[in-house]
């Protein structure tokens, strides 16, 4: 197997977990319930310690490796205002795509850095491949229920499509990054902070607050072991 179609079945399959997590939230519409509270909270959790992992086990090391301190400062704390700008205009305007487009600011950057990391051969590509997969599938989850609430839902078929259409994006970024980064480790680096800076905006601003339940402890649990899952594939691709 050559190294693009390397990328594209990785990103791929990080892509495909978008579209099995809307067809959950259909097996959630069909049998409404199965889903209690506290799972709910502990899968949020699983989110935030993978996406945690993620940024400090693959993107901001890779980032730090290629950029000066001053730099690298300056990509994190830009991704971070940038997503919270996204995330303003978004509820502002009340977008029924705001959930979708959250995922996508996730995912597409992730890809590039995907494609180009297997182009040079980094290790640490395929963990971040499965890191990507692992939060795709709750946020494909959450943006199918949000395609299909409220007045101007979309129907079942027209809501797995658009799921559909985010998850052929990875194989295209991943490509982008593969034939188009892989010479420009500084322009990787930017993106994978960038990428760090809004995921870590992300983390704080609409996952952890929505994980704590009073007399529950397993979703603070759960961030450990979504943490854990990423320390552990790291060091078994390291």
């Amino acid at each position: 197997m050559d190294g693009l179609t390397h990328a594209l079945l990785a990103a791929a399959m990080a892509g495909a977990a978008i579209v099995l997590g809307g067809v959950l939230a259909r097996v959630e519409a069909l049998l409404p319930g199965w889903l209690d509270m506290e799972v709910r909270h502990t899968v949020n959790a699983v989110v935030g310690g993978v996406l945690f992992a993620a940024v400090a086990l693959v993107l901001a090391p890779h980032g730090a490796e290629v950029l000066n301190a001053p730099v690298a400062a300056a990509c994190l704390g830009g991704g971070g205002i940038l997503f919270l700008w996204v995330d303003k205009v978004l509820k502002d305007s009340g977008a029924k795509m705001a959930q979708v487009l959250a995922m996508l600011l996730d995912f597409v950057p992730e890809a590039l850095a995907l494609g180009a990391m297997l182009a040079t051969g980094a290790p640490a590509a395929l963990l971040l491949a499965m890191l990507i997969g692992l939060q795709n599938l709750p946020e494909g989850f959450n943006a199918y229920r949000d395609l299909t609430a409220g007045r101007h839902a979309l129907r079942t078929a027209t809501a797995l499509a658009v799921l559909g259409g985010c998850a052929l994006l990875g194989p295209l970024a991943a490509a982008a990054g593969y034939g188009l980064l892989v010479d420009r480790p500084e322009s990787l680096g930017v993106i994978m902070l960038v990428a760090s800076g809004g995921i870590l905006y992300l983390t704080f601003q609409d996952i952890a607050p929505e994980v704590r339940l009073e007399n529950a402890w397993a979703p603070p649990l759960g961030a450990v072991a979504g943490f854990t899952i990423g320390l552990v594939g790291h060091m078994l691709t390291t």
